[in-house]
């Protein structure tokens, strides 16, 4: 199937990323980890921008900037030099921003994502290092604020911005291609996710050949699916009432839903770039070989090598990958059970009742899930129970050794599960009478009825088999 585009959208993406996992910022000497800190404790005269105060710039910060770029499949440009870019805001105490311009570190590079027609390829333009300004905090909404706050806490943190090619046609490639990027940061250990400001987009959206849109300052990777499905309806109303989108700048209301127009949109003259006079020019080129050998195995490539040494399907090798920690997790419970059955423990059971609670694999042993695998695979327990013995641990905690004596979970003898069938049969003679005319649906319903009176003790499949062997004795030759 090829994806046709009906309204010729078009999405490209100006990601912030924060490499939050450097020591110091960019510039200056000022600690990182300053999250938890009270408003503008982690500053100094250089991220305040004071009068003779000079930048000095983090070594660290440029070597995580290249293994980015080498990540992304970019070319590593010879030499760069930052750059200044001009322009008043009150969260930027400069006055401008030092940024690359011309020579951007990493450029033409691309990912692959699981587009609206199988895999796509978004193409990276560039990505270059910047300084992050200050947080402006609005009292109220930004349109009706009784007054702005200002925290330098973050003023001079390491960016890498991430600028992408108008590839992606869906909101829903959008989030894909940000869900692959946060995951190729994660394995690289250049920046913590979790943290606030971690990732900050900029989403640059057009419909049916118009001009673009550029939606600022999204801060999930799910506001940036919204603020686009919203932003691509509006455009095509506004373009049926006869109007022409042009060129602006826009702000996404998370509680609202909807994008509200901020400025008309800048232009790269209107910052006069000139390059930073306090910080020389940068060879880089020559630090790849080195950077190379520093670069993890990658999603993509853990990926394939999870599928050809533990053999398990494609979906499962892409639900294991996405996330280092919980491909971490697999790769140990894996050397303590059937790999396979780990798979499918892990990608389909235990990940879906952590993304419902919002919890990483973090709050889940290695040894607790193996245990309840050997479980289940011995026999001593149902698939069912073991879901339970799951849910019990993130929600209440303990081990599943206790869980399975405390809520008498072993699994009941056969004899057991043959009085079930037996009486399951003659209380429902309707169900029964319904399979016998053809309806697939009733052996379902009998199915649950004897797992309700084993109390979810016996194993469904080998109950559908009972059922269907006394069925088929009870039926008419």
């Amino acid at each position: 199937m090829v994806y046709d585009n009906p309204d010729g959208v078009k999405i490209g993406l100006e990601i912030h990323v924060q490499l939050n996992k450097l020591n110091t910022k960019l510039f200056c000497a000022c600690s990182t980890d300053y999250h938890n800190s009270e408003p503008n404790t982690h500053v100094c005269p250089v991220c305040l921008g004071l009068p003779g105060s000079l930048p000095v710039l983090n070594r660290r910060a440029v070597e995580f900037a290249m293994k980015v770029g080498l990540a992304l499949n970019c070319e590593i440009v010879e030499q760069t030099q930052f750059h200044r870019k001009n322009y008043y805001y009150p969260d930027l105490p400069k006055g401008f921003q030092i940024t690359q311009y011309d020579f951007p570190i990493a450029s033409n590079g691309k990912v692959v994502i699981d587009g609206e027609d199988g895999e796509h390829i978004i193409r990276i333009k560039r990505a270059h290092m910047e300084e992050d300004p200050g947080k402006l905090m609005h009292i109220g909404s930004i349109e009706k604020s009784k007054g702005t706050l200002i925290n330098y806490n973050r003023s001079g943190m390491a960016l890498i911005e991430i600028v992408t090619e108008p590839d992606m046609r869906s909101p829903k490639e959008a989030r894909r291609f940000l869900d692959k990027l946060r995951s190729i940061m994660e394995y690289l250990d250049v920046f913590d996710g979790d943290l606030e400001g971690a990732m900050r987009v900029d989403a640059n959206i057009s419909v049916m050949g118009g001009e673009r849109v550029e939606v600022k300052n999204i801060s999930s990777h799910k506001g940036v699916e919204k603020a686009a499905l919203y932003e691509i309806m509006r455009q095509k109303n506004f373009v049926r009432r006869g109007g022409k989108v042009v060129l602006e700048t826009r702000h996404f209301d998370e509680l609202r839903g909807v994008t509200l127009s901020m400025r008309s949109k800048e232009e790269e003259h209107d910052y006069r770039y000139f390059p930073e006079p306090d910080l020389v020019p940068l060879r880089v080129a020559d630090k790849v070989p080195e950077i190379i050998k520093t670069l993890p195995e990658l999603p993509d490539a853990k990926r394939k090598r999870f599928k050809t040494q533990y053999g398990m399907a494609d979906m499962h090798a892409k639900a294991l990958t996405s996330d280092i920690k919980v491909a971490n997790f697999y790769e140990e419970v894996a050397q303590l059970v059937d790999p396979k059955a780990a798979a499918v423990w892990v990608a389909d059971i235990l990940k879906g009742e952590l993304n419902y609670r919002d919890i990483s694999v973090d709050a889940f042993k290695v040894e607790d899930m193996a245990e309840i695998i050997r479980f289940v695979s011995s026999g001593n327990i149902t698939e069912r129970s073991g879901v339970e013995i799951i849910r019990t641990i993130l929600d209440k905690g303990g081990d599943p050794a206790s869980i399975v004596k405390e809520k008498g979970l072993v699994k009941v003898e056969e004899n057991i599960v043959t009085k079930a069938v037996d009486e399951t049969l003659e209380e429902n003679p309707e169900a029964l009478q319904d399979y016998l005319r053809g309806k697939e649906k009733s052996l379902n319903f009998l199915v649950g009825q004897v797992m309700k009176k084993t109390a979810g003790r016996s194993d469904a499949k080998t109950a559908r088999e009972m059922l269907l062997d006394k069925i088929k004795k009870l039926s008419p030759k």
